[in-house]
């Protein structure tokens, strides 16, 4: 989050969104890590005024939190619009030994 956060800040847009990426990817089981890395998409969707992200963020806030909170996420999601929100994907083996060991 650090990271995405700095390039936010230096207008590295798609690099930050990288990083969002690998922290959704490890923080989506815990309910405000996994919102807060759709907070910081939706900003950088605001920032290329991208309707659809902006839009796709906050439902995915919304419902992400929800999903956190019961335990039903699903696993390795990226969680940017590019893709649907249900589906499950393979964890890059240094993000699953990051998850594994929380």
């Amino acid at each position: 989050m650090a990271a995405a956060k700095t390039l936010y800040a230096q207008g590295q847009l798609t690099r930050a969104f990288a990083h969002l990426e690998t922290a959704h990817v490890i923080g989506q089981q815990h309910v405000m890590p996994h919102v807060v890395s759709h907070w910081w998409m939706l900003k950088i969707g605001v920032k290329r005024r991208s309707a659809s992200e902006v839009t796709g963020q906050a439902v995915r806030i919304v419902l992400g939190a929800l999903g956190s909170a019961v335990g039903v996420v699903p696993t390795g999601n990226t969680g940017g619009t590019n893709i649907s929100m249900f589906k499950r994907l393979p964890i890059d083996e240094r993000i699953r030994e990051l998850v594994a060991k929380k």
